[in-house]
């Protein structure tokens, strides 16, 4: 049994790029703190550099797009296997070219009442059946 029951959301991007922005923080912090605007700007150049590693590693496959992964993903050492196609309404999957709609994706669900919910839809992983106008309040 896992130890955790949820997906965290930690990645090899999201601690790599952490690990980066936390140079470049102290760094900036260091260059307020001596009085130096070389070192105020070079660390909001790791700052950017971190920002960079991050997406390219995402865009690798190393993070995670919005939402929940399925179970078998949720590992921070285990690469996002959907990466390729682009996340669904992710950011810099778009700015990376990567567009892929619902229709894409064999998903389409709408949370309304009277909307009828196709496709397979899930939450965490596990499927459930799909009822119009029930409580949404989870």
């Amino acid at each position: 049994m896992s130890a955790h029951q949820y997906d965290h959301g930690h990645t090899a991007a999201g601690w790599v790029g952490t690990g980066i922005a936390s140079v470049g923080a102290a760094v900036a912090g260091a260059g307020v703190c001596f009085v130096s605007g070389v070192l105020i700007v070079g660390g909001l150049g790791i700052g950017v550099v971190a920002l960079l590693v991050t997406w390219a590693l995402h865009l690798a496959g190393w993070g995670k797009g919005p939402g929940i992964r399925p179970r078998e993903e949720w590992g921070w050492r285990v690469r996002d296997s959907g990466a390729r196609a682009g996340h669904d309404e992710c950011l810099g999957c778009r700015l990376a070219g990567r567009r892929r709609t619902a229709a894409d994706s064999g998903r389409t669900a709408e949370v309304a009442v009277g909307v009828s919910v196709r496709g397979d839809v899930s939450l965490g992983g596990e499927p459930e059946a799909a009822a119009v106008g029930a409580d949404s309040g989870r």
